[in-house]
């Protein structure tokens, strides 16, 4: 979701992502022929609450995070929360390019609960050569206006530019880019305090993405009993929506799924779902695709859990950037 027009910046993005109790940021520079290296991440912790609104937390912790990393000198790209926005995937209506957006606009009325006047939204078409329906669909990424423009002053608070507003599904695709087998599409799997996130890309595209009322939080403190409800749950959710992507888009191989880097609880979960689905299940160590020497911190499993989605938004490809 494109908002803003910047000057000339040094090469890469630096992404910002707000958590519910701390600013994150991830710089990555993009290097022909080689893995895309990782310059730096950081993050500035804040409380909220009703003594501090989090608005204004958040404010001062992006002026704290702008004074250390100067984030006003490069291209800079933030991540809206889940519940910040709805993501649809809509079939296109029959009409010439140039005319989608507005189409689609009238088609958004009855699929969002706030006037469509209200809403600021931007597209994501499926090649369409890969669709297994006879029409063309497109995702719908959609967010009410004040909320964009809540999220902009945060960043004209601090004195800094930015250049687009993005969200974790494409991400997380920029992720699995990274990974995809030739010719395969992937399913990959994430947990953060916001809960799961399943994508399916194939070719840099995404095809299929669906949240899981799942916290990681959850994943980490619950008895042995409740667990095994937990990862059962989680199994289901998962079977049902690759059987769906199955029958959608029948003529691609899905070949595996990979598990985001997880804290040390992640393991019983991995056990589960190699056990009990019926595709291949690894995990993803972002050592592997990116080059994290400068921040031997990302070693860990848990740090790469905690950047995992700033890491993906500052993978993103534009042209005049790189």
């Amino acid at each position: 979701m494109r908002f803003f027009s910047a000057n000339r910046k040094r090469s890469g993005w630096m992404a910002i992502g707000f958590a519910a109790d701390a600013v994150r940021a991830a710089c990555i520079k993009r290097i022909p022929g080689h893995k895309p290296k990782v310059r730096l991440v950081q993050t500035v912790e804040f409380e909220g609450g009703s003594a501090r609104p989090v608005r204004e937390a958040r404010a001062a912790a992006l002026e704290e995070l702008t004074r250390q990393l100067q984030i006003e000198r490069h291209h800079c790209t933030s991540l809206l929360a889940n519940g910040e926005y709805q993501i649809l995937l809509l079939d296109a209506p029959q009409v010439q390019a140039e005319e989608l957006k507005g189409a689609l606009r009238w088609r958004l009325k009855d699929m969002i609960d706030y006037p469509v006047d209200m809403a600021t939204f931007d597209l994501l078409p499926l090649p369409q050569d890969k669709q297994g329906g006879e029409r063309a669909q497109v995702f719908v990424v959609a967010a009410r206006n004040t909320l964009i423009t809540e999220h902009q002053n945060l960043f004209v608070q601090a004195k800094t530019g930015l250049r687009t507003i993005d969200i974790p599904e494409l991400a997380q695709r920029n992720l699995a880019a990274l990974v995809e087998p030739q010719g395969s599409a992937l399913a990959l799997l994430s947990f953060d305090d916001e809960g799961g996130l399943l994508t399916i890309s194939h070719g840099g595209d995404l095809y299929l993405t669906r949240r899981i009322d799942v916290r990681l939080y959850t994943l980490e403190h619950r008895d042995s009993e409740e667990r095994a409800a937990i990862l059962e749950r989680i199994t289901l959710e998962l079977q049902r929506s690759l059987d769906h992507f199955d029958r959608q888009y029948h003529f691609m191989n899905l070949s595996r799924l990979m598990l985001a880097p997880l804290p040390e609880a992640g393991q019983s979960l991995f056990n589960y779902l190699a056990s009990n689905l019926y595709l291949p299940v690894e995990w993803l160590d972002l050592q592997d695709i990116l080059d994290c020497g400068h921040v031997p911190s990302l070693k860990d499993a848990a740090m790469q859990q905690r950047y995992f989605q700033v890491l993906g938004a500052a993978l993103r490809l534009e042209e005049g950037t790189d």
